[in-house]
């Protein structure tokens, strides 16, 4: 190998022979964006304290990263199929780079929304391109194994962010889990290099610039208007948003309509595999990173784990998704995936349910099968979509393919932590909302004092703030009972709200099982259709024979002498090409009758002529290398020369065979005056 991979995939003979330490690039880079993603739900305790952040102010920080991660990969899918590939990848890791080195070092709120963002934008430009260099890396043959792999190491990154992060902020501050990524990338960048070969579609066309645009504004303004209508009430702000994206929608679709060479042709979601594919993944990671959520709260501030016990506590799902992944490569050969995406569908239901009788005394061993059973489930039921949405593309529209699936995953993310979040979120309020009416700290007046105030809103936000708030009520020891009153008050409301949002989760994700296996396609058996053709008893052994012919190797040509032969031993009797011209025409006549479907036509009709007219072509081929052989002149073994009378010499006989080359059915009458 070289020391640089510069040969373009497209210019190469053979499989890339480096494709397999090429694949473990592409998924160290798509392990690192997706941490960056989970490994803020271990931070952001520490960092709303260290920034003073309000609730608004964490959204943003959150919203920051997965807004643009999500608008924007679709366009930037086109982007990297059109110019390069590798070169995407690359300048994706330099600005995920630059991005996590500013959010470390930054100390302002406006900094680190703007770092989340830089950071959104990269991860935009890195996980399509990884996809897609996947696919145009490996053969087919090997392909569906790489894409499980694929899969299986996003699985691991849900639950690698929270564990490093949580490594990190058990000695460092809350900018170390920014710097996590610094080496990761480094790395990845320069092994890439080395590594991952050049690639890009071979013709693409003009890119779709208001298709892409439209895209955009159409993605960023439904995500945000979801996420800010569900956090804080739908004002008139997130409803505008919410307008915006419906019409850019509309806008987008009759655009992609009539564009000669579309971002994304939206006709091909009439294809039922590709809807399907793409309605599972956003299901899935809709689900999962809502569960993650609130299971990682309910860990920290429930149960009292740390950063780091709490994302080894999360490893359990990283290690079922690569279980699932290697048992779906045996069961989806033989079931389809049809049968095993609904059946990962129906597990991954099954899992979210146990969670719905869960109380306030929970332990980790009450939140293990769920989180085991998730885990199975994504692995069974990703992998075999991403494959199958990759597939549904060519291979110049890898970047939109890979876009596409990753616009679902992401898109399925921000919406899982944002409605099931903001059910979360609401119901746990409502039950610690009487309590909090009589917190301590009012003036002569009893209007709360503003520290008093701030309290009662950050308890009644999230159970980390009710947590946090109880243990400096504890400072006075006045306040010790009502501390520990209010923190069971808020473990209860919060395992109730749990149990609320799994319920809202089960149907969700039940619904979307019963679209899915309604969407996606069954396999198509193979059946054996037995025809009983209506021929009398004689055409009927000749169609016997055809048939036996058509399941024996096809004969070899007769070879045709060019040389003097022996006419004792080679030369064809009058009598045998007879028998060769009789054999054409029974074969030629055979074949018309046959070819005739006047009446109907049946597929063992047209298996038949098929074979008579490939024994019509045999007979042809006989009957040329017989007249050849014929039209060879001969020499006798003897012990001098001798002449026949008629007997062809080397002038006429390349006169005879230049005849016999450009008018095949005009003999000359001197071959049949031989002597044979």
């Amino acid at each position: 190998m070289t020391l640089l991979a510069m040969t373009p995939v497209h210019e190469m003979e053979k499989p890339y022979a480096g494709r397999w330490a090429a694949l473990g690039v592409l998924c160290l880079s798509l392990l690192v964006v997706v941490m960056a993603n989970t490994s803020l739900l271990v931070a952001a305790p520490a960092m709303t304290v260290d920034l003073d952040l309000s609730s608004a102010d964490l959204q943003w920080v959150i919203d920051g990263y997965t807004v643009p991660y999500a608008a924007l990969m679709l366009l930037f899918g086109v982007i990297g199929d059109r110019y390069s590939r590798r070169g995407a990848l690359l300048i994706g890791l330099m600005m995920f780079t630059a991005g996590s080195l500013a959010g470390a070092l930054t100390e302002a709120t406006a900094g680190v929304v703007l770092a989340r963002i830089v950071m959104g934008v990269a991860a935009a430009v890195v996980m399509p391109a990884t996809l897609s260099l996947l696919v145009a890396t490996f053969p087919k043959h090997e392909r569906a194994t790489a894409v499980t792999i694929w899969a299986a190491t996003s699985g691991l990154a849900i639950a690698m962010g929270p564990l490093l992060a949580g490594w990190l902020l058990e000695s460092y501050w809350w900018g170390s889990s920014f710097l996590l990524n610094v080496p990761i990338t480094v790395f990845a960048i320069i092994a890439a290099v080395l590594v991952v070969p050049p690639s890009r579609a071979a013709d693409t066309g003009r890119i779709d610039w208001l298709g892409g645009v439209l895209s955009v504004l159409t993605v960023s303004a439904t995500v945000y208007s979801i996420i800010e209508g569900l956090h804080f009430g739908w004002s008139v702000g997130p409803v505008y948003f919410a307008v915006i994206g419906v019409l850019g929608a509309a806008a987008f679709v009759a655009w992609e309509l009539r564009h000669p060479n579309p971002l994304l042709d939206v006709r091909a979601f009439r294809s039922r595999v590709l809807s399907g594919s793409v309605l599972a993944v956003l299901l899935f990671f809709l689900v999962t990173f809502g569960a993650i959520y609130y299971v990682a709260q309910h860990l920290q501030f429930v149960l009292g784990f740390g950063p780091v016990s709490t994302g080894i506590h999360l490893l359990p799902l990283a290690l079922a998704v690569f279980v699932g992944s290697g048992i779906t490569r045996l069961l989806t050969p033989r079931l389809g995936m049809k049968y095993t995406v609904t059946a990962g569908m129906v597990l991954g239901t099954v899992a979210v349910c146990t969670m719905i009788g869960l109380r306030s005394d929970a332990t980790y061993v009450d939140f293990l099968p769920a989180l085991t059973i998730l885990g199975l489930a994504i692995g069974l039921s990703v992998s075999p979509c991403t494959d199958a949405i990759m597939a549904q593309f060519p291979d110049g529209k890898l970047g939109v393919a890979g876009g596409l699936n990753d616009t679902a995953l992401e898109l399925g993310g921000s919406l899982g932590i944002a409605i099931l979040g903001s059910v979360l979120a609401t119901t746990y309020r409502d039950g610690v909302v009487d309590f909090l009416a009589d917190f301590p700290g009012r003036t002569p007046s009893g209007e709360p004092t503003a520290q008093a105030a701030q309290a009662v809103e950050v308890s009644s936000d999230s159970v980390a703030g009710a947590v946090i708030v109880a243990d400096m009520l504890r400072d006075n020891p006045f306040l010790t009972g009502y501390a520990d009153s209010l923190e069971d008050t808020a473990v209860e409301a919060y395992a109730a709200a749990v149990s609320h949002t799994s319920v809202i989760a089960t149907v969700v994700f039940g619904v979307g099982a019963v679209l899915v296996a309604i969407l996606l396609p069954a396999p198509r058996k193979r059946r054996v259709v037995t025809v009983t053709p209506i021929v009398d008893e004689g055409v009927a052994h000749e169609i016997a024979e055809l048939e036996e012919m058509l399941g024996q190797p096809s004969a070899p040509s007769p070879s045709v002498a060019e040389s003097l032969v022996d006419d004792e031993l080679s030369r064809p009797s009058i009598y045998q090409l007879a028998a060769k011209v009789f054999e054409l025409e029974a074969a030629e006549k055979t074949e018309a009758r046959l070819a005739d479907h006047s009446d109907r036509v049946t597929i063992h009709q047209l298996a038949l002529a098929d074979i008579a007219r490939r024994r019509r072509e045999l007979a042809e081929e006989e009957l040329d290398a017989a007249l050849d052989l014929a039209e060879l002149p001969v020499m006798r073994r003897a012990p001098r020369p001798v002449s026949r009378p008629g007997q062809l010499n080397i002038y006429q006989y390349a006169d005879s065979r230049h005849r016999h080359d450009t008018e095949i059915q005009e003999r000359s009458s001197s071959m049949w005056a031989m002597p044979l």
